[in-house]
């Protein structure tokens, strides 16, 4: 019987669909694959009506007014809606590209800033 874990091989997961509270458990949990729960966009998808996308950590105010947000997570929720809810693939390619360029250039939010790369509004390029 071949064992799938999620935590020690993450790569053998593309998709994984599931109810509503376990996948709340599992966005959560599988944020600390990435680093920052900053980085997760997210999709509810069904077979009738729009998707809801949406950064998993959703509006975070125990951070709000303080200019310290990670927006990449609510950005690339904007690519998933473009890509799966409008079939704009090519729109949301651009947008999935605009993230790993800035990323490349060494641009971080506190939340993924470490000691001797670029952190906030300063960027190498």
């Amino acid at each position: 019987m071949q064992q799938c874990n999620l935590f020690r091989d993450p790569k053998q997961f593309d998709t994984i669909v599931t109810n509503n509270i376990f996948g709340d458990i599992l966005s959560d949990e599988t944020s600390m694959l990435t680093g920052s729960i900053g980085m997760l966009p997210s999709a509810s998808i069904g077979d009738s009506g729009p998707g809801l996308y949406e950064a998993i950590h959703g509006s975070a105010p125990d951070i709000a007014g303080q200019d310290k947000a990670n927006p990449l997570a609510t950005v690339l929720s904007v690519a998933m809606l473009l890509k799966y809810g409008l079939q704009e693939e090519a729109a949301a390619k651009r947008i999935e590209n605009a993230v790993l360029e800035t990323l490349d250039k060494g641009f971080r939010t506190g939340d993924l800033f470490s000691t001797g790369e670029i952190g906030g509004v300063q960027g190498d390029g």
